[in-house]
Formats: structure tokens, sequence, C-alpha cells
């Protein structure tokens, strides 16, 4: 397995971050595709020069995020599909198959008419990154591993994966990390390294999409992210199951707070180091 981190985590400019990334020994990094170094309007010469300052580093990509929303999953917005579509290309162009994104909460009920526009726009992505052997991965946590799967089952594409976050499935769904990686072990090509705490239990639609589920929103201080090794994440047995699935990919950290970002991903590099 290798050690990535999301470049925006470091908080800093682009090349300073990218010189961070590799001062921890991380292998790759994870970008998010809506800043002003990487987007959907990327010209040659862009793409150029990211993979030229990241190879100077050392460092490959691991994945994009075009994550832009859960609302085009909702409404099947034409304008947000193409561009997710473009973002598959420029990560390919950046030397990645992986493209990870949320796309709000699979509904139990496999009638109603969120879970019939849910699978319809991610049928259409996941062909679309099946027709160029990529992968459309969807991020765990607002459901339990086993609906996600049943829905990923009935897309019939190998275009569609899973960014596993066993953090999200702790603090949103209540699920159990090493369980959700068995029961996903067919989709899961890239993850995050995340710890966590659920502080109150909550519909997870109120947290992700309320608004397409008439739902009154629930405050994000039902959860909390921590350091890895503080929250309600069995490393342990988390890496006992990846290893049992074979995974051999990236365990990209992400650190979405905290008040010295660069320390607390150095010692997330040092704490996943002890499992590898």
């Amino acid at each position: 397995m290798k050690i990535g981190v999301i470049i925006e985590s470091f908080r800093q400019p682009f090349a300073q971050a990218v010189k961070s990334a590799a001062k921890i020994g991380a292998n790759g990094v994870q970008m998010y595709a809506n800043t002003e170094t990487v987007h959907a309007d990327m010209t040659a010469a862009d793409i150029r020069e990211v993979k030229n300052i990241l190879s100077g580093e050392g460092l490959e990509v691991s994945a994009l995020c075009g994550d832009f929303g859960c609302d085009m999953y909702y409404t099947r917005d034409r304008a947000s599909i193409d561009r997710e579509k473009r973002i598959m290309e420029i990560a390919k162009e950046l030397g990645t198959d992986i493209v990870t994104t949320h796309i709000g909460v699979v509904p139990e009920d496999s009638s109603c008419k969120q879970y019939e526009s849910m699978h319809e726009v991610c049928r259409e992505l996941a062909e679309f990154a099946d027709s160029m052997q990529g992968h459309f991965a969807v991020e765990t946590g607002p459901e339990k591993a086993a609906l996600l799967k049943s829905f990923l089952d009935a897309l019939g594409s190998r275009g569609v994966a899973v960014n596993f976050d066993p953090a999200n499935l702790v603090m949103c769904a209540g699920d159990n990390p090493a369980e959700a990686v068995r029961t996903l072990k067919d989709y899961v090509v890239h993850t995050h390294a995340k710890d966590g705490l659920m502080l109150r239990q909550t519909d997870t639609r109120r947290l992700y999409a309320p608004q397409y589920y008439g739902l009154e929103p629930e405050a994000w201080d039902c959860i909390k992210e921590v350091p890895l090794g503080e929250g309600g994440v069995n490393w342990n047995e988390y890496f006992k199951a990846l290893r049992e699935i074979g995974y051999d990919g990236y365990l990209t950290i992400e650190r979405e707070v905290g008040e010295d970002p660069a320390k607390d991903i150095a010692l997330a590099a040092d704490f996943l180091r002890k499992f590898m």
C-alpha cells in the first residue's frame, strides 16, 4: 500500500503543498478538480505544468476529487454531468484512472424518484468511466456498505467503484469499516485515511441532501473528525480487511480540521506506516 495526501489539506499554495507532501514521504497526491490549479477548463499546457511540478518532487496523482455537490445526482443537471466527464478525461491525462465523488444518500426504497435519478446519473458516469478504462469512485459514508453495494451492483458497470473512507462510515452511517471493506471488496480502488466520532445519531439525508428528501437540515456538529487513532476506526482490523481483499492502492490522508495541518498530516503518515 502507498501513502497519499489530499493536497488541499495542507492549506498551502499548490507548489508549496507538493513540496510538503514530498517532505512527509508521500507517494502521491489527490487533488480537488475545482481549484485554480486543477479544473475542467485546463489546457494541455496547464496539465503539463501540474505534472512537471509533481514529477519534480517524485509524486504521482492517486486520484482527482470531482466532488461538485450532490445536486446533479438528484436533478440530472446536464452541464454538471458533462463537467464530471471532462474531469475523468483530465484525470487520465494526469496519470490516474480514478475520480472520486460524493453522490448524496442512496435511498433504501429503490422505487422512489431520488433513487431513480441517482441511478440514471451514476450509470451514465460509470459507463463513461468504463469506456475509458477508468473508475468513477463513490465515497463511502452516508449509507451502510450493504446498501451502497446493492446500488452499485444494480448499475452493471465495472466503471463504477468505491473510494473507501472509514471515518465517514463511523461518523455518519455507524458502520464497521472492516466489515464494510469485505462487503465492498469488488469495488474498492482508493481509500481516504481519516478517523472520526459519531457524537449523535442522525438521518444522514439531513446532512447530505435534506432539500431533496423534504427534511430539515442537520448541523454537522453531530460528527467530529479526529487524528488517526483517536476515533472510532479500529485500524488493526481495518488493515487486516484491506489485506484480505488484496488492496494494494493508496491510503490518502484527508485532514479537514486542525490548527496545524502540515504537522497533523506528518503524524498521520507516521501512524499509517506502523501498519504497512
